[in-house]
């Protein structure tokens, strides 16, 4: 084994020991944590950053190897389209596909590190949850918060491709994708709903709908403070 292997494991470990000595292990106090490792590696080389990500991602923090890489740049902007994926490979639940999708590869794609045909790719993936990352990773191009300028385009591409799909995770990863897109093109967005109205999930209708209309998605929910996992929708 590699220098280089042996000192990102001893690092994870390290991380990996704080993590389970937290008092209040919530999202707050974990992120604080990571931004302690993420300054530590801020003038390691690209190549050690990676090695802590993957020891990071096999080790069950894999929130924690998104936000390292994406943390430092030249790791981040060093990636390919097949090390994004292997990140991405084991996603199986809401948190873990938005924690890859928000964090590692909407920002990808964003940055152009990742191709539209990739997406494309896992929109029409016998798995569902590669199918919501693809929704997911569209949040990136509209997110004005996180810089996001705005894609109408490549978000619909991507929305055309899922407009029948009915699994639950699926249409409400739609939901967020065409609520997101609001806010730059409303009009855009009323055309996608009306075109695809036979097949959309009444979810997608009633949310979409309601954010056009009101600018909410629930307007008549009262919002209710919630601290979810890092990586997860809020």
């Amino acid at each position: 084994m590699e220098q280089s292997e042996l000192d990102a494991k001893s690092l994870v470990s390290a991380f990996d020991a704080e993590m389970r000595t937290l008092a209040v292990p919530n999202t707050p106090n974990a992120r604080a944590v990571r931004r302690r490792y993420s300054q530590r590696l801020k003038k390691a080389a690209p190549e050690f950053v990676l090695a802590v990500a993957r020891e990071l991602f096999n080790t069950g923090h894999r929130w924690a190897a998104y936000e390292i890489i994406v943390a430092h740049e030249p790791a981040f902007r060093s990636l390919g389209e097949a090390q994004i994926e292997a990140l991405g490979q084991g996603i199986n639940s809401w948190w873990t596909v938005d924690s890859f999708a928000r964090t590692l590869a909407g920002p990808a794609w964003l940055h152009g590190l990742v191709a539209d045909a990739l997406i494309h790719k896992w929109a029409r993936s016998n798995d569902l949850w590669w199918r919501r990352a693809a929704l997911v990773s569209t949040v990136a191009w509209n997110v004005r918060s996180k810089g996001g300028p705005g894609d109408v385009p490549r978000t619909l591409a991507v929305c055309r491709i899922l407009a029948a799909d009915h699994e639950d995770m699926v249409v409400k990863a739609l939901s967020w994708a065409l609520r997101e897109l609001v806010a730059h093109d409303a009009q855009a967005v009323r055309r996608f709903l009306e075109e695809y109205a036979p097949v959309l999930a009444a979810r997608v209708k009633y949310e979409v709908g309601n954010k056009l209309r009101t600018g909410l998605k629930n307007p008549g929910r009262r919002c209710t403070a919630r601290n979810p996992a890092p990586g997860k929708e809020s």
